[in-house]
């Protein structure tokens, strides 16, 4: 296994994400990230600063005979989300990410990679140290908490960047240029209960498991239609009452906000004569979503596992009532964009539903790039928890990135993308979130794009990132500070 990343090109910014993989830095423990980047900058004699968002902010003079040009605002996040495959043993507080080439790309040993946005900030960091470059004045600002709310972005202050361009650094199609994205809205659910003691006798205690799912980022691989471990979960449970008594014991499905879930799992109290009842009808059902799924789904796998029995379960109605809530719960590809074909317009995600002996949490993330259908999603989810008995509490909506395909930048790029690599880049919006719409809502004069390297699968231990397009990404980035525009 080849772990020297050192060894790629272009040396600097892979220097930078060999150490970026070394140093945790999931959502909300970014300190020791943070000290990095600061620590570079200082080093190389840089302004640098963290705000009270834990956003860093460095400033790079421009290169001696550029000062005329355009200011220019390099950013990435800093965070990174932490998912791992269930039998990887790992800490993502402690334990670094074990990063190493694989043929054309690079990935980890079992967890995601970080290369979303690793990789972009690893690029900003070696255009700061890179004294070679041509380019204008340069602002570089690492965003905080990008992953599970955008803190960093909405806490960023008016009146502390310069500049008149932002490059967020944050895609993940090399050769694409982002004009757009959508918007975001957080529907929040809660069932709360009092635990009721499992019965003394007559039943037995059963996992029901879903595993084995793609899983992935939920603005960008939720137009592949990969199946929802929630969904799925809960879809088997309210079938199989229909035959056997079922006592609803606890429920962990699904990670992150913004990642499809890939598994989920129930604990059970069944009569014991009707375990084989449930271990068939679960095989069935299994074979059923497997046809379902089929070319997208490739490893689907339910189950019934024994389990020793918990000492707590939840209300028969309340459990009912989140069955129901959750099989009808609006979930995935709501709406295609009519404007750019192939583009989500509006979607959800059922990303996390979770017991702890007192309530019961689900979380969907909702985009769209129409604020109204976004809202009338939130409204329609509202609707279905609050008929069960849940509280709801929509939160972090966050407007959508609006194209403008008069950018003054958007046109200097094209030209250096064609005058490199002799074709035109694809000028496209994305259904995923970009902290471009956050900072542009306090900086409205800014002239922005989006644009990255190839990364594959991010947001899950699949997550991997193409070197060669790496390399041609960091060169476009530098080409383009050569020619940014004069003042």
């Amino acid at each position: 296994m080849d772990k020297n990343l050192s060894a790629l090109k272009p040396a600097l910014v892979w220097k930078h994400f060999a150490e970026i993989c070394k140093i945790p830095h999931p959502s909300h423990h970014e300190e020791k990230i943070r000290a990095y980047v600061m620590g570079v900058a200082k080093g190389l004699g840089l302004e640098c600063k963290e705000d009270e968002a834990h956003n860093v902010y460095v400033r790079k003079p421009a290169s001696k005979g550029m000062e005329n040009r355009k200011g220019v605002v390099l950013q990435a996040h800093l965070d990174m989300v932490p998912q791992k495959n269930n039998d990887k043993q790992f800490d993502f507080l402690t334990d670094s990410i074990e990063a190493h080439v694989d043929g054309e790309w690079v990935r980890a040993n079992g967890t995601t990679l970080g290369a979303d946005n690793g990789i972009g900030a690893a690029s900003i960091l070696a255009v700061l140290e890179d004294d070679t470059l041509q380019h204008g004045p340069i602002e570089a600002l690492f965003t905080a908490t990008e992953e599970t709310g955008m803190d960093g972005a909405f806490g960023l202050q008016k009146g502390l960047l310069q500049g008149d361009i932002l490059l967020n650094l944050d895609s993940e199609e090399e050769g694409e240029l982002y004009v757009g994205c959508a918007g975001g809205l957080d529907a929040n659910m809660t069932f709360r209960y009092e635990a009721q003691p499992v019965p003394a006798n007559g039943f037995t205690a059963v996992q029901l498991v879903v595993k084995g799912l793609k899983g992935g980022h939920s603005g960008i691989q939720i137009v592949t239609q990969r199946a929802n471990a929630n969904k799925l979960l809960f879809r088997l449970i309210r079938q199989a009452k229909k035959s056997m008594e079922m006592l609803l014991c606890s429920v962990d499905g699904g990670s992150l906000r913004n990642a499809i879930p890939r598994e989920a799992m129930a604990t059970l109290m069944i009569r014991p004569q009707d375990l084989e009842t449930l271990k068939k009808e679960t095989k069935e059902f299994e074979k059923t979503v497997k046809a379902e799924f089929e070319g997208i789904e490739d490893s689907i796998l339910i189950e019934v596992v024994d389990t020793a029995a918990p000492a707590d379960m939840i209300p028969a109605q309340v459990a009912e009532n989140l069955i129901r809530a959750v099989v009808g719960c609006p979930n995935g590809v709501r709406k295609m964009s009519v404007a750019m074909p192939g583009l989500v317009q509006t979607s959800s995600n059922l990303a996390r539903v979770v017991s702890d002996g007192e309530t019961i949490k689900l979380q969907c993330l909702l985009r769209s790039s129409m604020n109204s259908e976004k809202d009338e999603l939130g409204e329609a989810i509202s609707a279905v928890f609050e008929l069960a008995g849940a509280t709801v509490e929509l939160t972090g909506a966050y407007n959508g990135w609006n194209p403008n395909m008069e950018s003054p930048i958007l046109a200097a790029m094209k030209a250096s993308y064609k005058a490199l690599f002799g074709k035109e880049p694809l000028v496209t919006a994305i259904h995923a979130g970009l902290e471009c719409g956050i900072i542009g809502t306090n900086y409205p004069q800014l002239d922005m794009i989006s644009f990255g390297p190839t990364i594959q699968y991010p947001h899950s231990p699949d997550e991997k990132v193409n070197i060669a397009s790496v390399e041609t990404f960091y060169e476009f980035l530098t080409d383009t500070l050569k020619n940014i525009p004069q003042k």
